[in-house]
């Protein structure tokens, strides 16, 4: 049995397995590809599993996080809060406030009213905070997969209609240490890359002119690229440090003596080739002119949405199995298909979304092979639709050569939220809990625990005849009334509110 076959027996499929030792090659491999000195943030949404993360932590990475979720994976990896940058937009109070207490120091912040919140935030704990400024700049050289700057966006600050001024920096509990820059994602174009980063450079220089301020840090964000659920390398960027290296020297003199600290941050870089998707054909069926292939896993793994926010055509890769069952090291890419059927390999979900891979390579699949899929430990899980259809969470392993180093699985609870007071719902009635309490005698399908609906249609509820004519004994008891024949209509008893409406001009008649 291969490896991946065997950590699929001893924990199941579909299961995620991470290398250890890929992830510490692709930040040694950062490393040498950017200008030093320079700091590399690991940002966890790409893969916020806190054993990976504690794999890069010892790499020598920091942590760049934008949610609590991923904060407490970070301090969960070992991280220190202080070596932790808390980005993104529209951050809440609650979350500000929790990263604050847990000892965050560092924020990128995205607009004047996330400044402001920031430092109304802070001034109330009494911490003081660093903060950089997200900058959207005005031009946006570089191509890329995805582009985060460079026109109207809800990242950053725009430099070119809505500047900041000194006014807006110099608030209380804050110290603006410089500026945040990531206007591009997935750049294997390495000049477009250069290109952004030059950019970025000039780009700070200016407004820390304009704002007058000491340019502490200067984040130069990421982009770097890898390949997605598909066979392939990451890009080695051979250009990139010797380029951005001139371009700090003549804008920036004093960045090699840590007077300006260097920053960039990465996610898919770092995590994507270090992590394979092993699943399980469960069914093997023909539809028409097509062979379709089930397998265990889908979009709600891997693939839903590839942190593009769009479902994604994924082309899973697979490996065949020369012995059934089993994972073997052959990439079916360059072997020749023996039947003439187009294979879609498509997931268990109830949806015809739910495919991996349209035209895959496969050669004789029978239930209860093993395929895998490549290049999935960035956005794998992470960018999935893991709470479509209510299936369980794979099991995720780190692995270091034949060692099991950690092995977990997320899993979904509902939990109940503390409900607030009961009320009575009087929809402005004046009725009392008597009155309340002859309505839910006559009909006892009704539960006033939390109030009467005024609206409530009687007769629907089971307000018949015959406990028609014992409420109508018991309101005129308690209120003293005298309900006549021509007021017995299905309008006056349709709801609680029609009735009460009849026993207060029953009562108005009964003092006049």
């Amino acid at each position: 049995m291969t490896r991946h076959a065997d950590i699929a027996r001893d924990f199941g499929t579909p299961v995620y397995i991470f290398d250890a030792e890929r992830l510490e090659s692709a930040a040694h491999d950062l490393a040498r590809a950017l200008p030093q000195p320079s700091s590399i943030y690991f940002s966890l949404k790409a893969n916020p599993n806190p054993a990976v993360a504690e794999t890069l932590r010892h790499a020598g990475c920091s942590a760049e996080v934008s949610s609590i979720g991923e904060l407490d994976a970070a301090l969960t990896a070992g991280f220190d809060a202080a070596d932790i940058i808390y980005t993104g937009p529209g951050k809440t109070d609650e979350e500000i406030v929790h990263a604050l207490t847990s000892g965050v120091r560092e924020f990128s912040t995205e607009s004047r009213t996330d400044l402001q919140r920031l430092s109304t935030l802070a001034e109330g704990l009494s911490i003081q905070i660093g903060i950089l400024l997200r900058v959207n700049s005005e031009s946006a050289p570089g191509a890329a997969g995805m582009r985060m700057t460079g026109a109207s966006s809800q990242f950053g600050i725009d430099t070119g209609t809505v500047p900041l001024t000194r006014e807006d920096i110099d608030l209380p509990s804050i110290e603006v240490h410089g500026f945040h820059f990531y206007p591009l994602s997935n750049a294997s174009d390495e000049a477009a890359l250069i290109s952004e980063m030059k950019n970025s450079i000039d780009t700070a220089c200016r407004l820390r002119d304009e704002l007058g301020i000491e340019l502490k840090i200067l984040d130069l964000g990421g982009g770097f690229a890898a390949p997605y659920a598909a066979s392939g390398a990451r890009p080695i960027y051979t250009n990139l440090s010797e380029s951005v290296s001139d371009a700090l020297d003549a804008r920036l003199p004093g960045w090699r003596s840590g007077e300006t600290r260097i920053v960039f941050e990465s996610g898919r870089y770092l995590t994507a080739d270090s992590g394979v998707l092993v699943a399980r054909i469960m069914d093997v069926k023909d539809s028409r002119d097509r062979r379709y292939v089930i397998v265990d896993t889908g979009i709600h793994h891997v693939g839903g949405l590839s942190g593009i926010g769009r479902v994604l055509p994924v082309s899973a890769q697979v490996l065949a199995s020369s012995t059934h069952g089993e994972v073997a090291g052959v990439d079916t890419s360059s072997v020749e298909v023996g039947d003439e059927r187009d294979i879609v390999i498509a997931g268990p979900l109830c949806t015809p979304a739910d495919v991996l891979n349209r035209n895959a390579e496969l050669v004789d699949p029978h239930p209860g092979d093993l395929l895998e899929v490549p290049n999935v430990g960035a956005y794998g899980l992470s960018a999935s639709l893991m709470g479509f259809l209510s299936r369980p969470a794979p099991a995720e392993v780190l692995v270091r050569g034949t060692d099991v180093l950690s092995a977990t699985r997320i899993h979904f609870n509902r939990t109940a939220l503390p409900m607030p007071a009961p009320q009575l719902n009087h929809s402005n009635h004046n009725w009392d809990r008597a009155f309340e309490r002859h309505i839910a005698r006559a009909v006892p399908r009704l539960s006033i625990e939390n109030g009467l609906s005024a609206e409530e249609d009687l007769k629907n509820a089971g307000l018949d005849s015959l406990a028609l004519v014992a409420l109508l004994g018991d309101l005129e008891r308690e209120y003293g009334i005298a309900i006549t024949d021509d007021q017995l209509t299905a309008e006056n008893f349709a709801s609680p509110a029609s009735i009460w409406a009849l026993i207060e001009r029953a009562g108005a008649a009964v003092r006049t």
